[in-house]
């Protein structure tokens, strides 16, 4: 005879499993974090979102890094370039087709423009192989930009064409422009590969060299402390235009060229304070500094460079004793590290080109960033705003119509 007690521990167990594998797909399905309305979403702000076909090599590895970079919507890996309609893997890995392993990258140019995406899939792959991408070899492994119109190749070309000039990879680009005529979706299994089989994925590329070629020219912090391509090209050009992503045509003769004085020359003419801050790593005592209650309207600069640094639309009392800024005037002077000294961990901020010490920066800051900028007057040069236009610093008189 069995045991009603049992019987019934049974029944509810089976019953409570039923119920989970009726509800929770329910849950799922009509949960705002569903992938149907994650789709949805993504169709219903299509109209604002851009798309661009690009080929390096593997598409596992590019639509893994592709998918990290901020302003990409969605990557989908796929073949294009040649005759075959309908192509598949093994039809293309022949050689046969004409088609090339690709990726589809969905982006939103509001969030990343379209130079800033080509920067960030450069930084992922080898440009100068034109037989194949590291252990992978044959045509359609081959690099290539595919272009939707005449507008979008002279960018992508001219991009390229200053990359090339800059000499950052180490034998000239052999990038091929491909007039896209049709996407084809590659099989489901290669799609987030790195997601779906990590094992094999880490395995393929740590084997394949990808990550050490890259490392050898972009540094081993590259994914920690990147580094744009546009950043390199303007930085051998000794001038870095305010938007990350300005077009070159925008760096005219009238701008100011930002460079780092000789040790003897800063030596002369930096104060002993000003030597001690900004070579030495030193601070200024607080409450007994040239800027730290100073109000005129003017941008703050790199005493020893001149960079443009901090504005006074952006400076506001801490009570620290130190000048405290909510963001810098452009990211593109500045240089963020860690610091462990003292026994703490901080953040230090440094200048881009005269690689001065400035201060650190801290998440106690007011809105709309949260942050604190605490910087050294030592360390700075205020320029006023009736000044900036004779100084060369003109460009920025714009942003004190907005205060």
């Amino acid at each position: 005879m069995n045991n009603p007690t049992v019987s019934n521990l049974r029944l509810t167990k089976w019953g409570a499993l039923i119920i989970m594998m009726i509800v929770i797909p329910l849950l799922y399905i009509f949960s705002p974090f569903s992938h149907a309305n994650e789709t949805a979403n993504k169709q219903e702000n299509n109209g604002q979102y851009a798309k661009a076909v690009l080929a390096g090599g593997c598409f596992w590895c590019t639509e893994a890094d592709m998918e990290k970079i901020e302003g990409v919507i969605d990557v989908v890996s796929g073949y294009a370039g040649g005759t075959t309609k309908n192509p598949t893997y093994e039809e293309v890995s022949s050689g046969t087709t004409g088609h090339l392993e690709v990726i589809e990258v969905t982006y939103d140019p509001t969030v990343l423009s379209y130079e800033a995406m080509l920067d960030a899939f450069m930084r992922g792959i080898d440009p100068t192989d034109s037989e194949g991408s590291f252990v992978d070899r044959g045509k359609h492994y081959r690099p290539a930009i595919f272009y939707g119109s005449e507008e979008e190749k002279a960018e992508a070309m001219r991009f390229i064409a200053e990359v090339d000039a800059a000499k950052i990879f180490p034998q000239p680009l052999k990038i091929e422009f491909i007039k896209l005529d049709t996407f084809y979706v590659a099989e489901d299994y290669h799609q987030d590969y790195y997601i779906n089989n990590p094992l094999r994925y880490r395995y393929y590329r740590h084997g394949s060299g990808r990550d050490q070629y890259l490392d050898g020219i972009f540094g081993i912090d590259r994914k920690t402390n990147p580094i744009t391509l546009r950043q390199l090209i303007d930085e051998k050009k000794g001038t870095m235009p305010t938007d990350k992503n300005a077009d070159v045509s925008l760096l005219t003769g009238n701008d100011v060229v930002y460079k780092r004085p000789s040790d003897a020359e800063i030596k002369a003419m930096l104060s002993d304070i000003e030597y001690k801050v900004t070579q030495e790593d030193g601070t200024e005592k607080p409450f007994d500094n040239r800027y730290w209650d100073f109000k005129e309207e003017g941008i703050y600069v790199d005493i020893v460079s001149g960079e443009p640094l901090f504005s006074s639309t952006d400076k506001y009392d801490s009570g620290t004793g130190w000048p405290s800024f909510t963001k810098p005037i452009d990211d593109n002077f500045i240089v963020e590290k860690e610091d462990n000294s003292f026994f703490m961990k901080r953040t230090e901020v440094r200048s881009k080109f005269g690689d001065s010490h400035l201060g650190h920066v801290f998440d106690d800051g007011p809105a709309p960033t949260g942050l604190r900028y605490c910087m050294n007057s030592a360390s700075m040069r205020f320029i006023p705003k009736v000044e900036l236009a004779e100084k060369g610093y003109g460009k920025y008189l714009s942003l004190f119509d907005k205060a």
